[in-house]
């Protein structure tokens, strides 16, 4: 009650009794939608249901709103939510137009292909093959560097993005690590990471309201109180360690 005493942000989320989040149904293991039981499960969906309950008392306070990569500055500058969780990569960029907490995660760009596909083992292999980025995502700039020889096509989603690697309209899609990570464990029988990494470090923020009064340093302490208390290597190990066969937290 004291943190939430400080925080405009916080103090309007806790009168309304609930937190409207900018969040996803699709990524393996930050925040899928169970459709069996209505539940949403992942690495993202651990934190957001805590913080939930760190304003409201209650993890299941919380109203969804489906984004996309293109979509999540504009749901913030709307007013449709009150923060992002989506793998939501902090840039110069976003930072003009919203503010972010964090980051509370990593990762790096990595190439995802067909399982059977020989041709294509690392970037310097996608020059002049058909690369399918995601609009609204960090792909499209790093790969401009990095393999500016590659012809890209870009999606609006994952799931587009990843149709189009198996219907052969692509050689290969590149985006976040740890979403190709999720893909792998949900069909290895469809595809494979090749290569290594590449690319910038990618910090994962939470996004927040451009100067919401007291929301940025609100949601910092709740991140550390999760990281001291050692609860964020705990949630990390169920949602993505145990199912990667990684045994330390990064």
């Amino acid at each position: 009650d004291a943190a939430i005493a400080t925080s405009a942000w916080a103090t309007k989320i806790k009168e309304a009794g609930e937190i409207r989040l900018g969040t996803t149904d699709t990524s393996t293991f930050f925040s899928l939608l169970n459709v069996d039981d209505g539940k949403r499960r992942g690495f993202d969906a651990g934190l957001y249901q805590m913080l939930a309950r760190y304003i409201t008392g209650d993890e299941a306070n919380y109203a969804f709103t489906q984004v996309t990569s293109d979509t999540r500055e504009s749901v913030l500058q709307n007013d449709t939510v009150d923060a992002v969780f989506a793998t939501y990569s902090i840039t110069p960029e976003r930072q003009e137009k919203i503010d972010f907490a964090g980051p509370y995660y990593t990762s790096q760009q990595s190439i995802l292909v067909a399982k059977d596909n020989a041709d294509i083992n690392g970037v310097d292999d996608l020059a002049g093959k058909n690369v399918a980025v995601q609009s609204g995502s960090t792909g499209p700039t790093v790969m401009e560097e990095y393999a500016p020889d590659a012809i890209l096509q870009e999606f609006t989603t994952d799931e587009e993005a990843r149709t189009a690697l198996e219907q052969g309209r692509v050689d290969a899609y590149v985006i976040d690590n740890t979403l190709h990570m999720g893909s792998v464990a949900k069909n290895p029988s469809k595809y494979k990471i090749v290569g290594e990494p590449f690319g910038p470090i990618d910090p994962y923020g939470i996004g927040l309201p451009k100067d919401a009064d007291g929301a940025v340093e609100f949601v910092n302490g709740f991140l550390a109180e999760v990281e001291i208390a050692g609860i964020w290597e705990q949630l990390w190990q169920i949602t993505i360690g145990d199912r990667t066969g990684q045994t330390y937290a990064p």
